[in-house]
């Protein structure tokens, strides 16, 4: 009876002892798992960030750039010809009209001045960036001014209900795509089609360029980079083109995925 006591103690032990084990073993595991998946989700964190900071600084060099430019190109052009034509009609003044006009032709000679100190200073400098609908509109007016292709830009709402972290990855994916065209495709007429809804915004972006083989893709295309940045926001990209038909870039965004 005593032999039968013991052996039923000795079974109690083992298996207690294989049931701890056993989760502590279970546990360990899971704790592993965790560790990894957190350990990803760090990673995956901090490679959005990058490539959004990265984002965010191309994004305002290029509208400082824009806008600097139009003071440079435009508005100090513009002065520099009235300023010109006052030069012209000095001489043909009397004196007292000469010395007034003179000094408006200095204070205009300021003027032109600060202008291109302040096209300097933004080209360096940074700005707010703009939403997803502005920053296109932005982009589309720039490209329209080097007259090389016609962009017809179609939305039916003018401001979109997305983050604006995503909405500038978005605006990168674009201007990509729209630097693509221009570089490769020989396209002389682009569509940028944006539809959004309660839980997607599709942006689609059609040319009637060359096209291409889509199973041939160059590492120095941008459509690998374009891809990466729409994983990061889990938005759907894809790329359909035929040779000498043109090329259909969708990117479709799920507003509800984290």
């Amino acid at each position: 009876m005593k032999d039968d006591q013991n052996d039923l103690v000795i079974i109690f032990t083992v298996t207690l002892l294989i049931i701890v084990l056993t989760m502590i073993f279970v546990y360990v595991i899971f704790i592993r798992k965790k560790t990894k998946l957190l350990i990803e989700q760090k990673e995956k964190d901090l490679h959005f960030e990058k490539e959004l900071a990265t984002s965010q600084v191309e994004m305002k060099e290029q509208t400082l750039n824009y806008i600097g430019q139009e003071l440079h190109d435009d508005l100090g052009q513009k002065l520099s010809v009235v300023r010109l034509r006052q030069n012209q009609l000095i001489p043909k003044l009397a004196n007292t009209e000469k010395e007034e006009l003179s000094e408006l032709n200095e204070l205009l000679g300021e003027c032109i001045q600060d202008v291109r100190n302040l096209s300097k200073t933004l080209i360096t400098e940074q700005i707010i960036h703009f939403g997803l609908i502005e920053s296109i509109e932005r982009e589309i007016k720039r490209i329209k001014k080097l007259r090389l292709l016609t962009i017809d830009f179609i939305s039916q709402k003018h401001d979109i209900d997305i983050t604006p972290k995503h909405g500038l990855i978005l605006f990168r994916i674009i201007q990509e795509s729209i630097n693509n065209i221009l570089k490769h495709s020989r396209a002389k007429n682009v569509a940028i089609k944006l539809e959004d809804d309660h839980d997607t915004l599709q942006i689609t972006i059609t040319d009637n360029g060359k096209g291409f083989n889509t199973n041939i893709i160059n590492d120095g295309s941008g459509l690998k980079n374009m891809e990466l940045r729409a994983k990061l926001i889990h938005a759907e990209f894809s790329i359909q083109s035929k040779l000498e038909e043109g090329t259909k870039t969708t990117i479709t965004y799920h507003k509800n995925l984290p």
